[in-house]
């Protein structure tokens, strides 16, 4: 097998896949050969994919809510419906979620960050096992996670527990399947520059990484899309139940992130929700009692 077909003939299906490292992800994965599913909550983003591939024989872009059971299962059955079986499932939709002091969060935007962030995850893997299961072959089950999750200091509390939960689930989950020849991993991003990373504050983020991050060049999604492909592609076999960091050595000297991302100190003086790049607007509220 070459460069440019190791996913050949393979189906695979991409949540949050129509921007950021989603979108790379299913430009690498059509690259190699493969026919991708796209589950996004972004309408026009998922438009715009399509539009920019424009060829259905080989992508298909479904409006999804990855936290309702219903339009998970849906978006599967797709992929097995209009290309014949499931090879990968990529449950990569992500937010941001609740951010603010601790004290001040919000119990409902605490359990809506839970609900993108990991109980999308258990839907994604109980309805992609399901597939790969009734078809046999096994198959492989990709979780994007967070350094935030691996550790303290990455990120905001709600987010942070929910992608640590979203580890233990990888690793309890690849247990369950792994004699079925099903691998599930996970992929603890780092600094990636995205939209959704980077916000208002591109430079003065990627200038403050720069002092804590080993690397010299910032992480970008193409470094994820690579990654995902490793653990889609039959070189990693073997590899199971693992939560692979792709962060420019961040892990290795401490995250430290908090601070740094947080250009405006947006997290100590406001409160509220952030949908990514799901095209919702965030809902903040003014910790001073101003708008």
């Amino acid at each position: 097998m070459t460069a440019g077909d190791r996913l050949a003939n393979r189906v695979a299906v991409i949540t949050g896949g129509a921007s950021g490292i989603g979108k790379a992800t299913v430009l690498r994965f059509l690259a190699e050969g493969a026919r991708v599913v796209v589950g996004d909550l972004n309408v026009e983003a998922g438009r715009a994919l399509a539009a920019e591939v424009g060829d259905d024989a080989v992508l298909r872009v479904q409006t999804t809510d990855v936290s309702d059971e219903q339009q998970v299962a849906a978006l599967i059955d797709t992929a097995t419906t209009a290309f014949g079986l499931l090879d990968v499932l990529l449950n990569n939709a992500g937010i941001g979620g609740a951010f603010g002091p601790l004290t001040e969060l919000d119990v409902d935007h605490w359990d809506r960050t839970f609900a993108v962030l990991t109980r999308s995850v258990f839907l994604g893997i109980k309805h992609g096992a399901r597939a790969m299961l009734a078809q046999g072959g096994g198959g492989s089950i990709i979780n994007t996670a967070s350094v935030a999750g691996a550790r303290g200091g990455g990120g905001p509390l709600a987010y942070s527990a929910a992608t640590a939960a979203g580890l233990r689930l990888t690793e309890n989950a690849s247990n369950e399947l792994a004699p079925h020849r099903i691998r599930v991993n996970a992929i603890c991003p780092g600094f990636i520059r995205t939209p959704l990373a980077v916000g208002r504050d591109a430079e003065t983020v990627v200038a403050r990484i720069s002092e804590v991050q080993p690397w010299p060049e910032t992480g970008a999604a193409e470094d994820i899309a690579a990654a995902c492909l490793f653990l889609a592609s039959d070189d990693a076999q073997f590899v199971n139940g693992i939560a692979l960091p792709v962060d420019g050595g961040l892990l290795a000297t401490g995250t430290r992130l908090n601070g740094l991302v947080d250009a405006r100190n947006s997290w100590n003086r406001y409160s509220g929700f952030a949908h990514g790049s799901t095209g919702i607007k965030p809902e903040v509220r003014s910790l001073s009692g101003g708008a």
